[in-house]
């Protein structure tokens, strides 16, 4: 409870201080939405363990999960979660489906200008691909000219392409493409190396690996709707994600769903720890 109530002071500090520059502008929706009905609706992943998964249950678990409930239990409000895509993520929060995003989403400027990413970034990742160890990969230049399998949606698709020459074959889930790398309808499976280290370390993928040296290293950003991102419940996000880094949460919950730690989630709790402990 003491944690709870320390949360929602920090994140309280945020939410206010921008409130007098920004009143004429901000209506709040989105914010008195969620409080006033009692509950908060957040668009996340159900295929990308272990962020966001489906467990034997059916249910949706998984660390942004974790997050979200979080954020819900902070504001005293019901979670209501959403399935969302990569290629739909962005379109739910602009039409009014979900209120917030944590959805495994790399923070990028053409992304800025369509919804509402509030700093500082919860997480981060490269790109690299999960291959066949008898193929023996060990250069992105061998994969120019073959097929590899991608997901819908995923920006690093087009870089792929255009810088190495590879011939994207995108699915809508994921599921279905490294289905389709088993059936060996592609030489590899171009994703997030964060995602393919925990499906390396699942004991189910023995034959496969990551060979090559990931690239294009890119932040996680949760978004809420664009109108809100100076407003109480963007300031709000950004409060939360401070106080996850100060306190450790996030080092945590990596922990608990079996994520090699990262040194950006360490580099950011010393960042961000509490100056007043020293």
């Amino acid at each position: 409870m003491i944690k709870k109530i320390l949360a929602g002071a920090v994140a309280a500090s945020f939410a206010m201080a921008p409130m007098v520059a920004t009143a004429e502008q901000c209506s709040n929706d989105t914010w008195n939405k969620v409080m006033s009905r009692g509950k908060l609706v957040v668009g996340v992943k159900a295929d990308y363990k272990p962020w966001g998964f489906r467990n034997t249950d059916g249910e949706i678990v998984g660390m942004e999960i974790d997050m979200a409930k979080n954020v819900a239990d902070t504001m005293g409000v019901d979670l209501e979660l959403v399935a969302v895509q990569s290629s739909n993520r962005m379109q739910f929060l602009e039409q009014g489906k979900i209120d917030l995003m944590i959805a495994t989403m790399s923070d990028r400027k053409d992304r800025r200008e369509i919804v509402g990413i509030v700093g500082p970034n919860y997480y981060t990742s490269g790109t690299n691909v999960m291959s066949p160890k008898a193929l023996g990969l060990t250069s992105w230049e061998d994969l120019r000219g073959k097929p590899v399998c991608g997901k819908q949606g995923a920006f690093y698709n087009q870089i792929v392409e255009q810088r190495y020459g590879a011939e994207i074959i995108a699915f809508t889930g994921n599921a279905e493409a490294k289905q389709a790398l088993r059936d060996k309808k592609c030489i590899a499976w171009v994703y997030d190396d964060s995602s393919i280290g925990s499906d390396l370390s699942s004991g189910e993928w023995d034959d496969f690996e990551m060979p090559l040296n990931s690239e294009d290293d890119n932040p996680w950003a949760l978004a809420v709707p664009k109108a809100e991102q100076n407003c109480v419940f963007g300031r709000f996000m950004s409060g939360m994600q401070y106080q996850w880094h100060q306190d450790g949460t996030l080092a945590e919950l990596e922990k608990k769903w079996g994520i090699k730690p990262t040194k950006y989630l360490q580099d950011k709790q010393a960042q961000y720890n509490d100056w007043l402990a020293e």
